[in-house]
C-alpha cells in the first residue's frame, strides 16, 4: 500500500491496513504523510496493530512521529515522576548511584507490562528488548519451543555480568537505559537464559565517546561499546559456571537466526553462510586501550582479565579478524529473511 493512499483511510482501516500487512509497509514510506491521522491514533493501537512483528524498541532520540509510535522499554511517565522526587531531595547534581532509582524497576515493568497486554490482547507478535528486571520476567514463558512463542524476550550482556554495586566502581561507564539492577535482578536474568524463559542474549552497542560519559546522572551519555567483548563475557560466565557453553551459542548464534527467521545464518552447516568465530580457550589476557578495538577507544571491561580469546572471525568464509588485526577489505551482506 502506498503512503498516499494511507491518508484517505479511516482511523479503523489505517490500524487494520498496518495490522493486515505483515510487516511490509515501510516506515519511510509513510513518515509525515500519515502525520495528520495519526494524531487520532494512540501510540499503544499503532504499536498493537502492527500484527506480525512488533519489536519493542528502546527509542529515547528518534524524532519521527511514526516511529516514536512504537513502545519504549521504559514508563516515561515514571521516569518523570522519579527525576522530580530525587532532584527536589538532593539537587540536580545526581550521582550515578541514583540511575537505578530514577530509571527504576517499575519504570521497565509497566513499559512491558502493557505491550504485554496489548500484544495477547490483539494476538500479535512481540518481541522485547533489554529486559532487566527479575519482574519483567514474569510477563515471559518458557512452556513452549521458540518456534510457538508469540511473546519473546532478550537481554542484554552487561545486565549479566554487572549489577548496581557496581556503579561505585565503575561510574558512569556502566550507565545503560535501562539502568544496571539489583544483583538478585541479575540472578534471576541469568536463570531466565538457562530455563529458556529469555530467548536471545544480545549487545546494546553504544560507542560514546569518553567525554560525553562524564557528569551526573541526568547528563552523561547512556551506552557503551560492547560488541569486542560480548561473546567472551559469556564464555567467561560459562567458565564460571553460571551458563554451558552450548548455552552461549544456543543464545547467541542459533535462536537470533531462528527468531527472525534470518537465511542459512546462525549455525555451521552445508550450504550456510560461513560466519564463524575460532576461540583460544586458553587465552589469559587483560582489557586495556592497547588491545581495544573500538573507535571511541574505551571499554567498561577495561582491565578485567578474561581467559578466552578471539583467534578468528570469518565473516561470510571470508577472514575478517585474525591474531588482532582487523581486515577492513572484508564487508557484510544483506541479511535476508525466510
Amino acid at each position: 500500500m502506498k503512503s498516499s493512499e494511507l491518508t484517505e483511510l479511516s482511523r479503523e482501516e489505517f490500524l487494520g491496513a498496518i495490522a493486515g500487512s505483515e510487516g511490509r509497509i515501510l516506515v519511510s514510506e509513510t513518515i509525515g504523510t500519515v502525520q495528520p491521522l495519526l494524531s487520532d491514533v494512540t501510540n499503544a493501537e499503532f504499536a498493537a496493530s502492527m500484527g506480525a512483528d512488533i519489536i519493542l524498541l528502546n527509542m529515547f532520540d528518534i524524532q519521527d512521529p511514526l516511529i516514536r509510535a512504537l513502545p519504549e522499554v521504559e514508563k516515561e511517565e515514571v521516569i518523570r515522576r522519579n527525576i522530580q522526587y530525587y532532584t527536589n531531595l538532593y539537587g540536580e547534581d545526581l550521582d550515578i548511584s541514583f540511575h537505578s532509582k530514577i530509571r527504576s524497576e517499575e519504570a521497565c515493568y509497566q513499559c512491558s507490562a502493557e505491550a504485554v497486554e496489548l500484544a495477547t490482547r490483539l494476538d500479535s507478535r512481540l518481541h522485547i528488548l533489554h529486559l532487566s528486571t527479575e519482574k519483567e520476567l514474569s510477563l515471559l514463558s518458557n512452556h513452549l519451543p521458540l518456534s510457538e512463542k508469540k511473546i519473546t524476550g532478550e537481554v542484554c550482556v552487561h545486565h549479566l555480568w554487572f549489577h548496581d554495586g557496581d556503579y561505585a566502581r565503575f561510574g558512569n561507564r556502566i550507565k545503560w537505559n535501562p539502568s544496571i539492577k539489583t544483583i538478585e535482578d541479575r540472578a534471576a536474568l541469568r536463570e531466565a537464559v538457562n530455563n529458556n524463559t529469555i530467548d536471545i542474549v544480545a549487545t546494546d552497542h553504544a560507542p560514546h565517546l569518553p567525554e560525553e560519559k562524564q557528569g551526573s546522572c541526568l547528563k552523561a551519555a547512556s551506552g557503551g561499546p560492547l560488541i569486542q567483548h560480548s561473546l567472551i563475557t559469556m564464555l567467561e560466565l560459562a567458565m564460571e559456571g553460571r551458563f554451558t557453553y552450548e548455552k552461549v551459542v544456543e543464545k547467541m548464534a542459533h535462536m537470533p537466526a531462528e527468531l527472525f527467521r534470518i537465511d542459512r545464518r546462525g549455525y555451521i552447516r552445508p550450504g550456510y553462510y560461513a560466519d564463524i568465530v575460532l576461540i583460544d580457550p586458553e587465552r589469559t589476557w587483560t582489557v586495556s586501550k592497547e588491545n581495544i578495538l573500538y573507535k571511541c577507544g574505551w571499554s567498561p571491561f577495561e582491565g578485567y582479565t578474561f581467559h578466552h580469546g578471539v583467534w578468528k572471525t570469518f565473516v561470510n568464509g571470508e577472514l575478517a579478524y585474525g591474531d588482532g588485526v582487523v581486515n577492513d577489505a572484508v564487508r557484510g551482506k544483506e541479511v535476508r529473511y525466510l
